[in-house]
């Protein structure tokens, strides 16, 4: 059994919340429950839109969706939302060019997949420490993939924001899927990159390491990510397993 919180913040710098997140600690569909977190882009009105609209056409596609293979809902859930983002984003010269990262986790006993695409992230955290279990999609992280960069360097590079794949671009949605084993006590956690550019894995894995409830664990990364500058909108999904 687990159990979740899911929150957004606009962060200090930005005047628009593009950030979106979505928990169901109960079934969806025929999946046992479902976490996700999108990060828009596009413009002043087009970045929430996509993100919103991205998550709801997901969760309506798991809902619909008569497979019972966790692997094949996601896939075709998330090639769903791709088609109808894409669709959205012609209906107005506003929403031209708009995009969502998303990644997205389902568990089932001891048993988890993840779904990713675009810099949104998935951590594990247990008592051995952190991990990420998601693969970026962006520019600096193919350059340290390829051993190009260190992943020092990545941090701090200029062009770290941008990002190889997202949802809503292009015609196919190029995804990956990641199946894993949870253990009792670990909690794993889904956020964009307002959290993971403001605040390093270590320090992640501290604050989430904490005692307290996920509620309290949340509210501090938030926290956190704005005391170290805020730069973009945060988002945090927290899951714990009980």
């Amino acid at each position: 059994m687990q159990t979740s919180v899911a929150m957004t913040d606009i962060g200090r710098r930005r005047k628009v919340n593009q950030d979106y997140v979505y928990a169901s600690d109960g079934p969806v569909g025929n999946l046992p429950n479902l976490y996700i977190v999108a990060d828009g882009m596009g413009g002043h009105k087009a970045g929430d839109l996509a993100s919103s609209y991205g998550v709801r056409m997901v969760v309506e596609a798991v809902e619909r969706c008569a497979d019972v293979r966790p692997a094949l809902i996601l896939q075709k859930a998330v090639r769903y939302a791709n088609y109808q983002l894409l669709q959205k984003s012609r209906e107005s010269e506003d929403y031209y060019g708009m995009g969502t990262t998303l990644v997205a986790l389902s568990i089932c006993g001891y048993e988890a997949l993840a779904v990713n695409i675009g810099d949104s992230r998935l951590y594990e955290v247990s008592q051995e420490g952190i991990r990420q279990i998601s693969e970026d999609h962006s520019l600096v992280a193919e350059l340290v993939r390829k051993g190009e960069l260190s992943p020092y360097e990545a941090r701090n590079h200029p062009d770290k924001n941008i990002i190889t794949r997202a949802l809503g671009i292009q015609e196919e949605a190029e995804i990956d899927l990641f199946p894993f084993h949870v253990d009792r006590g670990n909690r794993y956690l889904l956020c964009s990159d307002g959290l993971s550019n403001m605040v390093e894995d270590t320090e992640l894995c501290r604050l989430i390491q904490e005692e307290g409830n996920i509620y309290d664990v949340s509210c501090r990364l938030i926290l956190e990510a704005n005391r170290n500058g805020g730069m973009d909108n945060i988002a945090v999904v927290l899951v714990e397993i009980e």
